[in-house]
């Protein structure tokens, strides 16, 4: 598989997309360590040729970050993984912005309230990081919990979200 990797400032800072030849996000995040985005897919899963090049979801996250929070949502994207992780990142992508979930509520929507740790571990091998939106996802406290690029990007994509409501 071949592969297109592109990176752009945001005001949270470099942000890099990893797109397969059909412009589908395979993994993306808050740093330009090209390897670190790389190193979010599994070995088997990674591209053998990566170019750096434009993507379509360069422009769909400068719009996001322009105000238009729902650009991201056209944006296709690719995961492989077990029926309720799959199951799990399509539910992610239906979580609306300015509305986060707990991971109570978001493990509900799974069919188990009480799989909250099945569900945090979903939204912990999410890949393609804003594309599927795991930031939305709190603790029943409405604490932040976790987040693999940042507890100050995720409040950040939060209130931004909030304030575009």
């Amino acid at each position: 598989m071949t592969a297109t990797i592109q990176t752009i400032g945001t005001p949270d800072g470099a942000f890099t997309i990893l797109v397969d030849d059909a412009q589908r996000v395979l993994a993306s995040g808050w740093t330009d360590d090209h390897a670190a985005i790389i190193g979010r897919l599994p070995s088997v899963r990674r591209p053998s040729q990566i170019a750096d090049g434009d993507t379509i979801a360069a422009a769909a996250t400068l719009q996001y970050y322009g105000g238009d929070v729902s650009a991201i949502d056209a944006v296709a994207v690719k995961q492989t993984g077990t029926a309720l992780q799959l199951a799990g990142w399509s539910a992610l992508r239906e979580i609306e912005p300015g509305e986060p979930l707990t991971y109570t509520s978001f493990a509900a929507r799974l069919g188990n309230s009480r799989a909250v740790r099945a569900a945090a571990s979903i939204c912990a091998r999410n890949a393609p990081a804003l594309f599927v939106p795991c930031h939305r996802v709190l603790r029943t406290d409405g604490s932040l919990g976790g987040f693999a690029w940042g507890l100050d990007v995720k409040q950040s994509l939060l209130a931004r979200e909030a304030l575009a409501r």
